[in-house]
């Protein structure tokens, strides 16, 4: 365990806590999440990674604060509301503030309807639904204090347009899409904004293990950039609704797609 993902944040003053404050990114260890650690890290926030991965966050933001800006890894559970709860009571008592909170984890999976068992859907609602309203509410205390409270939801291209083998994991992502929506009038008064960013398919680990040959294929045809996309395009959306500068942008979805969702016909 690395120092400061154990805790010790009385080795750091007040001013050492970012020009933006602290962010927490759920999911932030790897992939999508990481990518969006290491760009708020570099967008001047103190980075708070909580993963199911204990040991993972810990590493990545060893690295992170190898840089020179503080990092902590936190073990979490987002389907398990005490392990939400633990979190954001540990943040309170030792940083005192979270100024952003980036729902991103998730689990993704296919299946046919016939084939979903029932496990499965509620295992994927319960972390990629479920997760994000817990941590949200635990985060929204602190982002009233802060006083410009930033909330980015990661949802899916597959929560606007349905897929083939998409039933639970399009149907959470859709829910999100929702959910922020509802957030943001909920939380406007507060001047706390609610935005998602919706990707295409991405050059992850998870994107490699779920995507067949064909399932890319699919996707390089309908796509009018012919690429997957990369997690630092992602990042930069968020980074961007994080912001100062998005500070009148409220309960709307940002695709990052490569032209997907606008695509009709491509040849002619």
């Amino acid at each position: 365990m690395n120092d400061m993902a154990a805790g010790d944040s009385w080795r750091f003053s007040a001013s050492s806590l970012g020009d933006q404050g602290v962010a927490v990114i759920t999911g932030g260890a790897a992939g999508i999440g990481e990518a969006i650690a290491r760009r708020l890290s570099a967008d001047g926030f103190m980075i708070v990674i909580a993963d199911l991965d204990g040991e993972l966050a810990e590493a990545v933001a060893a690295d992170i604060s190898t840089a020179g800006r503080p990092a902590f890894g936190r073990q979490v559970d987002v389907s398990a509301a005490e392990s939400i709860t633990a979190l954001f009571d540990w943040l309170a008592d030792d940083l005192g503030r979270c100024d952003a909170l980036v729902n991103n984890a998730g689990v993704a999976s296919t299946a046919t309807l016939s084939e979903l068992p029932l496990e499965r859907w509620e295992s994927t609602i319960a972390v990629n639904v479920t997760g994000a309203l817990l941590a949200t509410q635990q985060a929204v205390p602190l982002l009233k204090r802060s006083g410009r409270g930033r909330i980015v939801n990661i949802s899916s291209i597959s929560g606007i347009r349905a897929s083939a083998g998409r039933i639970a994991y399009g149907t959470s992502k859709a829910a999100i899409i929702g959910l922020t929506r509802q957030l943001a009038i909920e939380l406007a008064a507060d001047n706390i904004t609610v935005n998602s960013v919706a990707p295409g398919p991405v050059d992850t680990a998870t994107a490699r293990a779920v995507h067949t040959e064909a399932t890319q294929q699919s996707y390089l045809r309908l796509i009018p950039m012919r690429r997957y996309g990369r997690p630092e395009e992602v990042a930069a959306a968020v980074s961007f609704l994080s912001s100062a500068g998005a500070s009148y942008i409220t309960g709307h979805t940002i695709p990052v797609d490569g032209g997907f969702l606008a695509a009709g016909v491509l040849e002619i």
